[in-house]
């Protein structure tokens, strides 16, 4: 039986598709032109059981695999929602696993369980403003002084950080490179810490994003992931969820987008015909769903194996830049086929055309990708 097609996650999409039609999407406009979704929705999600799967129950989490977490932000795409929607209501996806992973209880009970159950906002801050994806080389420094830690720096496009409680930061406890990254969660409210107003984006409009600033700030020595210099192996850890996240939802944003246009075209007339009569047009979205198919098809191989235990760093990256590259193919192609239509703000492929922008930015650019692959195929070069 394929693992992402149980009779029990049959059930959890149907769950989600319910939420997201009925809770989520006829509020997404409001929520782009305000420029964040409101903290009850965290709430909403985690009454209905959404926002805790693939986080343990003994962290506060709903239990369930990474599978079930990729579902549930697939079919909130599918079901007229956004990735900058998943971006927004999922941010502890990136902010919590290294802490739920380190087994520090106290941590977990003190941060964990209160987002888990939609009550808290938790945020990762690693990027900076001179670093972009250079993580081994990011400059905000934490000095130890007596139970606390001392951090001054700045993190830059910080997901969800305007309505973040807790922000999971990475800094420099030890000497340059990689061997001297920690991670501390600082409470945002803590004095010295600085969140600017949400940052002017050409999508994702209503995820909010910010950049912070660390001036002296007091961080309680407990406050530590893991073992003290251990950052940077978390970090990279968790990358390949975070990327494969990225994967899942630009091929679930591109079947969307094949989705309505398969509709519009056998609807939309031109010169008394319907679109869909049209070579031209019909060949166009048989390459559509070619491209959706091998994407879905590969990143959910890739995500099987990853779950399996096997090394699949390499395949990783070929996935997310597979994912995104047929992601930006079929949503351009989604526009153009729209014609006038698509072009316009009450148009759901333009707010795709937007959104998917990011998907090969974030978690790693697509040449960071290719960097990637192309050092594990020629290591010696």
């Amino acid at each position: 039986m394929d693992a992402w097609d149980t009779p029990e996650r049959r059930l959890l999409r149907e769950s989600v598709r319910r939420f997201s039609e009925q809770r989520l999407v006829p509020r997404l406009a409001e929520w782009e032109e305000q420029g964040l979704v409101p903290r009850e929705v965290h709430r909403e999600l985690a009454e209905a059981g959404l926002l805790g799967i693939g986080f343990p129950e003994e962290a506060g989490g709903c239990g369930g695999s990474a599978i079930d977490a990729f579902l549930v932000a697939e079919q909130i795409i599918l079901s007229g929602g956004s990735s900058g929607l998943v971006a927004a209501l999922f941010t502890h996806g990136i902010g919590l696993p290294h802490l739920v992973a380190a087994g520090d209880r106290a941590l977990a009970d003190r941060v964990a369980r209160p987002v888990l159950a939609g009550e808290r906002i938790v945020s990762l801050a690693v990027t900076e403003p001179e670093g972009g994806s250079d993580v081994a080389g990011l400059r905000t420094r934490a000095v130890r002084d007596g139970d606390d830690y001392v951090v001054t720096g700045a993190k830059l496009y910080i997901t969800s950080a305007t309505r973040a409680d807790f922000i999971t930061t990475a800094v420099r406890t030890g000497g340059p490179g990689a061997g001297g990254i920690s991670l501390l969660v600082i409470d945002s409210d803590l004095p010295g810490v600085r969140v600017s107003a949400p940052l002017k984006k050409m999508g994702w409009l209503c995820s909010d994003t910010a950049e912070i600033g660390l001036d002296g700030v007091r961080v309680p020595v407990a406050n530590l992931v893991g073992a003290e210099n251990s950052g940077f192996l978390a970090i990279m850890m968790q990358f390949a969820a975070e990327r494969l996240s990225i994967a899942v939802q630009a091929y679930a944003t591109a079947q969307r987008c094949l989705d309505l246009t398969l509709g519009w075209v056998a609807e939309r007339e031109t010169f008394g015909r319907p679109l869909a009569s049209r070579q031209v047009v019909r060949h166009r979205v048989a390459e559509m769903a070619r491209e959706v198919d091998v994407a879905r098809t590969y990143t959910r191989s890739v995500v099987d194996s990853w779950l399996a235990g096997e090394d699949v760093l390499m395949r990783v990256a070929m996935a997310k830049n597979t994912a995104v590259l047929a992601c930006d193919r079929v949503v351009d192609a989604a526009v153009q086929l729209h014609g006038g239509m698509g072009y316009m703000r009450e148009s759901e492929v333009e707010r795709h055309y937007r959104d998917s922008r990011i998907l090969g930015i974030g978690g790693g650019t697509t040449e960071i990708m290719t960097e990637v692959i192309s050092k594990l195929l020629l290591p010696s070069r």
